[in-house]
């Protein structure tokens, strides 16, 4: 039954750290919850080009003179923060207007964005919204993947693959993926592809590394290729572009 776990609910609080930082009574828990899952699909609406993975959230001070930090993990972090900051404080405006709450936008970059599985989901997805066969675009995400130096990867797309009548469910994978495993780095996406059969949904199981064992929510070390360091690389179809801010 491993595959039927969120891999970050298995790890939360043991490998991985949450994903929103803050504490609020009884009576503000709600609107709280219900703002940040607002503000990231406002992000990823604003960002839809940008490859954002991961959008953070911390909340400090008492409510009316709260301050909200908001850190947006990107492959693209040039394309977020723009020319001079400008596009940073932009976006941090529109926040503002958005949500009425005094609110700093901070950017961090993602150095292999094909070992990032939300980025592999959505590229993935991407692809077969072009049209581009579902096993073509599976093969070609893992092929990154582990050129990049993952240990092991599994994709799982369903729907009405390739418009068939009849929904169902394909997977690959590649090198080794231990669900169970806690100290293992078990990454998680998932995307949909909106295609005009219907919807198609994409899950990634990326296993980068394992976490050392003395190290609560540490990062695990990413190896990372030569080749994958060498700038101004042709990008590959459908390969995940990068830029630094």
């Amino acid at each position: 039954m491993g595959q039927k776990v969120h891999p970050n609910g298995l790890r939360v609080g043991i490998t991985k750290d949450h994903i929103t930082h803050w504490f609020a009574p009884k009576s503000n828990f709600g609107p709280d919850l219900v703002q940040d899952f607002k503000i990231r699909q406002f992000i990823k609406k604003e960002l839809s080009s940008a490859f954002v993975s991961k959008v953070l959230i911390e909340r400090r001070g008492s409510k009316g003179q709260e301050k909200i930090k908001v850190i947006v993990r990107t492959a693209r972090p040039g394309m977020v923060i723009g020319r001079g900051g400008q596009g940073r404080e932009i976006l941090r405006k529109k926040l503002v207007d958005e949500f009425k709450s005094n609110i700093e936008v901070d950017v961090e970059d993602i150095p292999v964005p094909d070992l990032d599985a939300q980025l592999i989901a959505e590229n993935v997805a991407s692809q077969i919204e072009k049209r581009v066969t579902f096993r073509r675009a599976m093969k070609q995400a893992i092929f990154r993947a582990r050129r990049s130096g993952a240990k092991g990867i599994k994709i799982m797309v369903g729907g009405r693959l390739g418009g068939a009548e009849v929904a169902r469910s394909e997977w690959l994978r590649e090198g080794r993926v231990p669900l169970q495993t806690l100290r293992a780095d078990i990454d998680y996406g998932f995307a949909e592809a909106h295609t005009i059969y219907g919807i198609i949904g994409v899950k990634v199981w990326l296993y980068v590394n394992d976490f050392a064992e003395h190290a609560k929510f540490a990062s695990p070390i990413i190896p990372v290729p030569a080749s994958v360091k060498h700038e101004n690389l042709p990008l590959e179809e459908g390969e995940i572009g990068h830029d630094d801010a």
